[in-house]
């Protein structure tokens, strides 16, 4: 059957008319009238002439048919014409009158669009627009009743089969309108003109169709274009105004922002915003459909791919009349183009995955063949070649544009021919092209078309396919493939079972029962438990008490209290008490019922306790640190190189919260920082078994398949973040690098336009850009110093320390005489997506991929400040261990902004690894005198603090510490503060500091040391003694401080038990 229908055998497509509903005529009583069917500018047939009397449906039952084939009419006339209906009435006739006359009541058009889908019948009432004048026209206007017709269109046969319509596409080109056209452009000029655009699209391997849209009109300035207004079939006018009208097919108003081509620029949105609302502009709204085959679909992917850009001409044509010598075919007028002007259409976002249609804003510009030979590898103009149009172009009703392309196609299919040899061998047409410019074959100066480049015109075009030409993965077949490389393991809830489920309901049980004694109570005596009341007396206490007991009695409530107890009472005998079997010795069962007595008693006292307590709180008491502060401490750790006390932080969250993803990921973020890959994956990897949708760990998933060569895994992870966090910029960032690492241009920079876009987004709305290392490092530093205590993990937050150092550099911009470029100011992103991903990568310490991001912000067009990247790089080689290199690049970040704290900060670090302590504090004092504060001030003032205690300089150590502990409280804080009181000799101050620190870790020897030491200065000798002991259990290391212990124990005497 396919290869039948390849040799084109016809498929006849039949089309019925039922009936016509609402019919009006010029006469009151009934209605005499007729359809007429036409398609691609045959007449296919009329159906009989039926009176129907006023009130009543017209049943037609009328059928007639055309043959679908390659020959007379293809698949693409399907596509982009449909089938018109004309309903004519047949007037009373008049005296002397030999024929009848008609006159149009109505049209109405069929879009045979769903056959090409694959439906073999279908049924529509398609509505009669009212011809003008009409009497259907004035019926419509008196009582707003509206004509339709029912029809059914029907095939023996699918017209494609399941492999070519999965294998075929259907492409529409929406010609807008074009804006900011000529001033000298004027509705009234004579002779008459036509707005015609024009390009090739192809349709098969071998052909290409003209497409031609020649119902521009030119309209002037004053007003917007309204928004929704219908698209129009590509028919020229038809006699009901209406009938040209695609149903269900409409231009909306599209974002600025999401606009492909050019002016699509922030500075541009002012000069858009006065053309389209101020300036001529020419309107087509016209929409062109086009059937390609598999072949064509290929050719059309292969050609854009080989040169992105696609010509759509524009033209002001001017019809005059022949002259009396020419050889123009008959019915023809001779066509003078005049204003040639090209738009270059880039096509590439059509390969983009997924992607089924663009919408853009593209300049016209004066139409040169070299021009666009260089740009499309094209040799000629598609208008230039038709060379004339027929006289009907425009003028007459549906098949003026039908007939007009025809002849076009005619002409021009001797070039289309050469023009398809041309695309298979650019580089010899191209050269031989070239030569003949340099002959001096180049025309001369496009004098109108340069008028285009003058009134910076611009024409908005869309392009849309039934199916993408690049299909995207589904988001279904990413999940389950990422399921397969990281199965989800989620964590069983943890259940009481056992003896502890049977002490719990025995607990529970208890509390029923003395819920339901209370009620019991409460009914007899009224409510007695009063706040502030006065107790009872204990005689009447007594008499209470005997009284409720006879009423439970004699209620029998007793009794079924006793059996509702016995349930749990046996699961602790046999659960806690492992007794399943009859006693034998009355002795031992005295004991075992005695220690169950004794067992069930405290439990019911715990029980009640909890239950009517006035302040009932849990038992279990939160621990004194929250994983936030723990991560705090650990990333002090890492600061102080202690690595080994860092991982056991980190352990310890995970400890108390294995189910959160955000710590394993931490965890994995710290093995990055020691160079163990291979556990680093593993954390990852744990993260995401845990929450499959977790983007950081997605992502650095993603980093780890890359760096160890499994790519198909790598893209997999980094287009799954994509899915799981469409806004996500650094996602998007990141799969655009790794598709240009892998030579996938069109993907990269597809990826690439995502994350710019996002990144504006979330610049307008002051969302977050990236996605954050942990959960609390979300929450960033909002209180000052005079706000009281922070949580300790608020300081040093890996995930947003670019962030808050961008926040920080944005000054509000200087006032403008203009306020659009203030709103340009505020809509321009302070940083760029390049080095968002970037801090995101150093965060996670992946250097590697760290380097392409910066490489690419370095290449950027729209680089951020030139401070912000010599920033990263310097941090990028302070973690490589390139002590020059980030100094030359801290230098250049200086040159750039000499008042950048973040600058000074890593200067100073940079010195202190170096050991030059004189030039890192003069940093990082320099850092703290900014008036601006640096994303991370917790390492600045644990290193200059104690530079400051190895100089001596005690009072300014404590001044430091005392900020420290204010801002972000940590045991290092606190001992180092205590360090430097106890030296100024403040021990009151000092002990407070240092037992402050010892809350927060008591596993700490050297906070453990100068209590002692703080204790023999006062003369505690148990607290020195016991201080000293935990000191050298925790193994102090330090000399120098073991040493002062030691001579000042010698001198008072104690404090030493092994004396």
């Amino acid at each position: 059957m396919e290869n039948q229908r390849e040799f084109g055998r016809a498929v006849p497509v039949q089309i019925s008319v039922l009936s016509g509903n609402n019919l009006r005529g010029s006469r009151t009583d009934s209605c005499l009238s007729f359809v007429r069917a036409e398609f691609n500018g045959c007449v296919l047939g009329d159906s009989q002439k039926l009176d129907t009397p006023e009130g009543k449906n017209a049943v037609y039952n009328f059928t007639c048919s055309f043959e679908c084939s390659e020959v007379a009419h293809a698949l693409d006339d399907v596509a982009h014409k449909p089938v018109i209906l004309t309903v004519f009435e047949i007037l009373p006739k008049e005296k002397k009158q030999k024929e009848e006359k008609t006159t149009a009541l109505g049209q109405a058009v069929v879009d045979l669009l769903p056959l090409l889908r694959g439906q073999c019948s279908f049924t529509s009432a398609v509505l009669l627009h009212a011809v003008p004048g009409s009497p259907a026209d004035v019926a419509v206007h008196e009582d707003g009743l509206k004509s339709t017709l029912d029809v059914t269109v029907h095939v023996p046969e699918p017209l494609l089969s399941d492999a070519q319509r999965s294998d075929s596409n259907v492409l529409m080109v929406t010609v807008e309108t074009a804006y900011s056209v000529p001033d000298v452009w004027s509705p009234a000029s004579t002779p008459p003109s036509q707005y015609i655009a024009a390009l090739q699209m192809p349709v098969s391997a071998t052909k290409e169709q003209v497409l031609l849209f020649s119902n521009g009109v030119l309209k002037m300035g004053g007003e917007k274009e309204p928004v929704p207004r219908p698209k129009k079939w590509p028919l020229g006018s038809l006699l009901a105004p209406g009938a040209e009208v695609i149903q269900g097919l409409y231009i909306d108003a599209e974002p600025t922002d999401m606009d492909h081509g050019d002016l699509t620029d922030i500075e541009d949105r002012d000069f858009r915003a006065d053309a389209e609302c101020n300036q001529k502009r020419v309107s087509w709204d016209t929409a062109r459909r086009c059937f390609i085959d598999a072949g064509g679909v290929a050719c059309l992917s292969r050609r854009i791919a080989e040169c992105r850009l696609w010509p759509v001409e524009i033209t002001k044509a001017v019809q005059t009349a022949p002259t009396k010598g020419g050889k123009t075919r008959q019915g023809e007028d001779e066509v003078q183009i005049s204003f040639h002007g090209v738009a270059y259409v880039d096509l590439v976002p059509l390969l983009y995955p997924g992607v089924q249609r663009i919408h853009g804003v593209y300049r016209i510009h004066p139409f040169y063949e070299s021009d666009l030979l260089n740009k499309t590898q094209r040799t000629y103009s598609v208008l230039k070649e038709s060379g004339r149009a027929p006289a009907t172009l425009g003028r007459n009703r549906a098949n003026s544009s039908v007939n007009s392309l025809k002849a076009f196609q005619s002409r021009t299919s001797e070039n289309q021919r050469g023009n398809n040899d041309v695309s298979k061998k650019p580089d010899s047409q191209g050269k031989c092209a070239q030569t003949e410019s340099a002959s001096g074959l180049e025309p001369q100066v496009n004098t109108e078309g340069q008028m285009y480049a003058d009134s910076r015109s611009y024409i908005i075009i869309e392009i849309a396919v039934e199916k993408p030409l690049s299909p995207k993965r589904p988001t279904e077949e990413l999940a389950k493939r990422v399921m397969e490389l990281v199965p989800p393991r989620p964590p069983l809830p943890r259940r009481p079972a056992g003896a502890e489920r049977a002490v719990q309901e025995y607990r529970s049980q208890i509390a029923s029962v003395a819920a339901q004694v209370l009620d019991q109570y409460q009914q007899l005596f009224g409510a007695v438990f009063l706040a502030g009341g006065k107790p009872l007396d204990p005689v009447l206490q007594e008499r209470r008490k005997n009284q409720l007991l006879g009423e439970l009695n004699y209620s029998g409530k007793y009794f079924a209290f006793k059996e509702q107890m016995k349930y749990s009472v046996v699961r602790i005998v046999r659960e806690k008490m492992l007794r399943t079997e009859a006693f034998s010795d009355p002795e031992q069962l005295q004991a075992f019922l005695s220690q169950l007595y004794v067992f069930l008693v405290d439990e019911m006292h715990a029980a009640l306790n909890k239950t009517l307590s006035v302040d009932s709180r849990d038992a279990h008491q939160k621990p004194v640190l929250s994983c936030a502060q723990l991560k705090h401490f650990a990333r002090e750790a890492e600061l102080d190189a202690d690595y080994q006390l860092a991982a056991r932080y980190y352990q310890e969250c995970l400890i108390r919260e294995r189910s959160e993803p955000s710590h394993w990921c931490d965890y994995g973020a710290f093995h990055m920082l020691t160079a163990d890959h291979l556990k680093a994956e593993e954390c990852f990897q744990q993260a995401l078994s845990i929450e499959q949708t977790h983007a950081p760990s997605l992502l650095m998933c993603g980093v780890l398949s890359e760096m160890n060569g499994r790519y198909e895994d790598a893209e997999t992870f980094f287009e799954r973040a994509t899915r799981v966090e469409p806004n996500n910029v650094v996602a998007w960032a990141l799969f655009g690098i790794f598709c240009q690492t892998r030579e996938k241009l069109i993907e990269a920079e597809m990826a690439f336009r995502e994350a710019g876009k996002r990144l504006i987004s979330i610049h307008q709305n002051k969302l977050p850009s990236r996605p954050e290392r942990t959960s609390e490092s979300g929450r960033k530093k909002e209180q000052k110093d005079e706000s009281g205590e922070t949580p300790a993990g608020n300081t040093e937050e890996t995930g947003g320390r670019a962030d808050e150092a961008n926040a920080v550099r944005e000054e509000n911009p200087p006032q403008s005489s203009q306020e659009s470029e203030q709103e340009v100011q505020q809509i321009i992103p302070p940083t760029t997506i390049y080095m968002e991903t970037a801090w995101f990568l150093l965060q996670n310490y992946a250097v590697q991929m760290a380097q392409r991001a910066l490489a690419l912000e370095l290449l950027s067009p729209d680089r951020g400040t030139v401070s912000s990247y010599h920033l990263a790089l310097a941090k990028l080689h302070l973690l490589r261990g390139d002590h020059d290199s980030a100094e030359a690049s801290l230098k250049e970040a200086l040159a750039d902004d000499f008042q950048d704290p973040d600058t000074w900060a890593l200067w100073g670090h940079l010195h202190h690894e170096k050991g030059d302590s004189a030039q890192a504090q003069s940093c990082y004092e320099r850092t703290l005198d900014s008036v601006l504060d640096a994303s991370d001030t917790h390492s600045v003032y644990l290193r200059l603090g104690s530079i400051y205690l190895q100089k001596g300089e005690h009072e300014k150590a404590k001044a430091v510490f005392l900020r420290a502990c204010k801002r972000s409280p940590s045991c290092l804080t606190w001992l180092r503060l205590g360090i430097a009181c106890y030296r100024l000799e403040e021990l009151t101050e000092a002990e407070e500091a240092l037992t402050e620190a010892n809350a927060l870790n008591n596993r700490n020897p050297e906070v453990w040391g100068y209590l002692s030491l703080v204790c023999l200065q006062t003369g505690r000798k148990l607290e020195a003694e016991q201080s000293f002991k935990y000191a050298v259990k925790m193994n102090l290391q330090e000399e120098t401080l073991l040493e002062e212990i030691h001579k000042l124990q010698s001198r008072v005497g104690f404090g030493n038990p092994s004396f």
